[in-house]
């Protein structure tokens, strides 16, 4: 693993792994830590079995003590932004970051900045699956709603701040 590799280690709610990416740390600013991904990194499931290669460069932005994480895509992406909820990211070391996936997922279309929320069904079947706390189901909620106006404003760090960071992935 290089000096500035960074495991992304994501999780469903049970601890049973979801998702894997091995990305380069780019730098921290006042709304997180910056992480970007090449045209052609894989991403695999939980096992780590590939499941795609990147088509497009990535970066990914791991805020301090928040319930999201958010996915920025250059074209040919259909979708410019891709927000996770999550549980706040954990750092057990400079080299790893992990997450909880919460299932709701707040998402801005490239073609005409379009905002929506995925993935409703899927957060309402987990509630009851891997029995979500009320607290941690309120927090999601929120998050979501926040995010919304968020991405539709579009208040930094969507509005421009995230290019910055994507030049810098070659």
């Amino acid at each position: 693993m290089g000096e500035n590799e960074v495991q992304v280690v994501v999780r469903k709610f049970d601890g049973s792994p979801h998702r894997h990416i091995s990305m380069i740390r780019l730098g921290e600013d006042e709304y997180g830590i910056w992480l970007g991904a090449r045209i052609g990194t894989i991403c695999s499931d939980g096992s780590r079995i590939a499941l795609y290669a990147t088509e497009e460069r990535r970066v990914m932005l791991f805020p301090h003590d928040a319930w999201w994480t958010a996915l920025f895509q250059a074209a040919p992406a259909r979708l410019d932004v891709y927000c996770d909820i999550t549980t706040p990211a954990h750092w057990p070391h400079p080299g790893e970051v992990t997450t909880v996936d919460l299932d709701l997922d707040v998402c801005r279309t490239r073609a005409d900045g379009s905002v929506f929320v995925d993935d409703e069904d899927e957060f309402a079947l987990h509630q009851i699956r891997y029995g979500y706390p009320p607290d941690v189901i309120a927090r999601a909620e929120a998050t979501s709603g926040w995010l919304s106006a968020a991405l539709r404003e579009p208040a930094e760090p969507f509005r421009s701040r995230y290019r910055t960071w994507l030049d810098q992935v070659s």
